[in-house]
C-alpha cells in the first residue's frame, strides 16, 4: 500500500498538481517559438523577452486596416521606449484581403503609415497549416471566444514574461488596450 501511495503522490507532484507557483508559470511562453520575418529570416520570439507585445494577424485590404495600423503607430510612439512591440503576421485566409507578396505588403505598410511594426512572413492562423506560434496563442486564450481566429486583426497581448494574458477581437480598437498595456509595462 505504501508503494501505491508513493506512486500516486509522485504522479501528482510531477504532473504539476502540487505547484506553488503562479498559474501563468504552468503555461508555456512565446519564447519557445520562431517565425520567419518579412525579409525571410528566422526570428526567435526570444527577441520579445522583457517586452510587452501585441501579436496580430494583418491584411492590407481589410476594412480594419487603416484604423488598426494607425492605432498601432500611435501606441508605438507612446510606449516603444517603455518596451511595447507590435508583431504583425500577414494572413490571406479572410476574404483574400492579403494577396500580395511580402515585399509588396512591407512597401504598402511603410508608404501608407510611415510606420512599420515587426513584420513577419505571411502565415495561416487557422486550419491544418496553422503556424505553431498561432496554435499556441489560440490554445492559451481560446476558451473565452471561439478558438479559431474569426477575422483579420485579432490581437493577443503578451506580458514581459512571454505569457499570453489576453485575446481581443478584430473589432477592438488597439487604443482600447492602452490601460492594460500600461499595467503590463509597469508591472
Amino acid at each position: 500500500m505504501k508503494g501505491q501511495s508513493l506512486l500516486f503522490y509522485s504522479f501528482f507532484l510531477f504532473s504539476g498538481f502540487l505547484c506553488d507557483g503562479d498559474e501563468s508559470d504552468q503555461h508555456g511562453t512565446i519564447y519557445q517559438f520562431q517565425a520567419e520575418n518579412i525579409d525571410g529570416k528566422m526570428v526567435s520570439m526570444e527577441k520579445y523577452r522583457d517586452k510587452v507585445v501585441i501579436m496580430t494577424n494583418v491584411a492590407s485590404y481589410c476594412g480594419y486596416t487603416d484604423s488598426n495600423y494607425n492605432a498601432f503607430k500611435e501606441l508605438d510612439g507612446l510606449y516603444r521606449d517603455k518596451g511595447l512591440r507590435v508583431a504583425a503576421f500577414p494572413c490571406n485566409q479572410f476574404g483574400k484581403q492579403e494577396p500580395e507578396s511580402e515585399t509588396k505588403i512591407l512597401d504598402f505598410v511603410k508608404s501608407s503609415y510611415t510606420y512599420t511594426p515587426d513584420m513577419y512572413a505571411k502565415i495561416e492562423v487557422n486550419g491544418p497549416k496553422t503556424h505553431p506560434l498561432w496554435k499556441f496563442l489560440k490554445k492559451e486564450r481560446g476558451s473565452s471566444m471561439a478558438s479559431d481566429i474569426p477575422w483579420n486583426f485579432s490581437k493577443f497581448l503578451i506580458d514581459r514574461n512571454g505569457h499570453v494574458v489576453a485575446r481581443y477581437s478584430h473589432s477592438v480598437d488597439p487604443l482600447d488596450l492602452e490601460e492594460e498595456i500600461n499595467r503590463l509595462l509597469n508591472a
